[in-house]
């Protein structure tokens, strides 16, 4: 009997330490130094390379094995570095972690889903891993999302399941050393799939005042909430998504009414519909500053605007100066009118052609003139399903006014209309450099899209097109 009582004494006193030494402060720095275990497993598997036993793969060329719609398993003696972005420390990310294939000036990233909560204390931001790739799978944990991960094994018909505790233990190794994150700047506007899983930090951001007071999360939803964000761009605002998890800790922080800085994960929504940003945590939102305000037209000069107010509702596009071509499909763009606004459309619906490819490019503009030029033009969607239902645009100095496929023709980023942006809503595509052509420049709109495919039978429209100079 005294035994017993020593017994339960002994592990009451062991439990009070334990409690005490867990909920201290709730802060500690994960430490560097690394197990026996770990440490001769990474040495193992660098001394394997240096072998050649196993090769190392860019993240790039890993993602590259990806099958959309399948789960691959990785056969091959090969191995992917990179550094961690993502943390699951306040709850906003969950049995997933995202590593890029540098700390700084990245250049492709992927994501490791595992069933490993609280992964921070041992994958933190920052961090270098190792991940042997042998015998685990690619593809996607939310089927069609278009999110490549690395995974355990094939969860259901397309879909990937997390590796488990022990599969994580052996394949994701981390080396001793964290690295710091260097954020990519970037503008909303140019933020793309490409962006997935990176590490970046947009300027200029706020929240829209009618967000102001309210909090990161609504209380009515369940999983995430979608706060919309904005930046100053051109004559308008870019807007852009914030996604923040019912389980985060500061779902219930205010949001800033100031303007400044975010800095945060590029991820994508449930169902991969839309580009989003995730938070690590509520501190990389810097916006106590000034809020901006967009650009006054009136200070800058118009070398070539058109309005299209003159278009005749639903008939072929026909301006003077604009080239208006087919280079797959029948279909060319149209004129439309609403409520006595004109505007140029192209709608793959009813086109009955497999593929609809169709350009509509602007007339010459002289770029020897005049200086400091740029391009400006108001560009919305109806019907959009799919992100492979696209809109490009592009300029070129050798077009020859007619054959779109001949001439050279180098992309630009603008706004982009996305799924969630509101049907028939104009938005300001921003305000684009072009200062560095010279000689006869034309701007070129480009659809893709399909007539039979009903996910990519949507519209494009275009307003407001004009080439200023300041």
């Amino acid at each position: 009997m005294k035994t017993t009582k020593i017994i339960i004494i002994l592990l009451a006193f062991v439990s009070s330490i334990s409690f005490t030494s867990c909920v201290e402060d709730g802060n500690f720095e994960v430490p560097n130094s690394l197990g026996a275990e770990e440490n001769a497993a990474l040495t193992k598997l660098q001394a394997e390379a240096t072998a050649g036993a196993v090769t190392e793969i860019s993240i790039a060329n890993l993602k590259g094995l990806l099958v959309n719609g399948q789960v691959t398993q990785i056969t091959s003696d090969i191995y992917v570095k990179g550094y961690v972005t993502s943390s699951d420390q306040t709850g906003n990310f969950y049995k997933e972690f995202f590593i890029q294939d540098a700390p700084s000036n990245p250049t492709a990233a992927i994501k490791v889903v595992t069933e490993m909560v609280d992964s921070y204390n041992k994958f933190n931001i920052g961090r270098e891993v190792y991940i042997k790739l042998k015998d685990l799978y690619i593809g996607e944990s939310r089927t069609g999302d278009g999110v490549t991960a690395i995974g355990g094994g094939e969860f259901s018909a397309g879909r990937l399941g997390t590796l488990t505790t022990k599969q994580t233990d052996s394949h994701v190794l981390r080396a001793a050393n964290s690295e710091e994150i260097v954020p990519i700047e970037v503008k909303f506007s140019e933020i793309n799939d490409s962006h997935v899983g990176l590490f970046v930090k947009v300027q200029d951001a706020q929240f829209p005042t009618s967000l102001v007071g309210k909090t990161y999360v609504d209380a009515n939803d369940q999983f995430d909430t979608q706060r919309l964000l904005e930046s100053c761009d051109g004559f308008g605002y870019t807007n852009f998504i914030l996604e923040t998890s019912a389980f985060a800790e500061f779902k219930f922080s205010v949001l800033p009414a100031g303007g400044g800085s975010i800095s945060a994960v590029v991820s994508k929504t449930f169902d991969g519909s839309d580009l989003v940003l995730a938070l690590n945590k509520p501190t990389d939102v810097s916006m106590d500053g000034t809020r901006c305000t967009p650009l006054n037209i009136s200070d800058f000069t118009v070398l070539i605007e058109e309005d299209f107010d003159t278009s005749v509702d639903n008939t072929v596009f026909n301006f003077p100066g604009w080239t208006n071509v087919a280079q797959a499909g029948t279909a060319l763009w149209s004129e439309q009118v609403f409520s006595g606004n004109g505007y140029a459309e192209f709608s793959a619906f009813r086109t009955n052609n497999a593929v609809n490819i169709a350009w509509l490019i602007s007339p010459g503009i002289n770029m020897d003139t005049q200086t400091n030029e740029f391009l400006n033009f108001q560009v919305a969607q109806h019907h959009l399903d799919s992100p492979l239902n696209t809109l490009e645009v592009f300029v070129s100095t050798d077009f020859n006014g007619s054959n779109a496929t001949t001439a050279t023709w180098t992309p630009i980023t603008y706004n982009k209309p996305v799924m969630s942006d509101a049907w028939y809503a104009f938005k300001d595509g921003g305000l684009i450099d072009i200062s560095s052509y010279s000689g006869t420049l034309h701007v070129g709109f480009k659809f893709t899209g399909s007539g039979t495919d009903t996910t990519l039978d949507g519209a494009y429209m275009i307003d407001d097109f004009r080439v200023l100079a300041k």
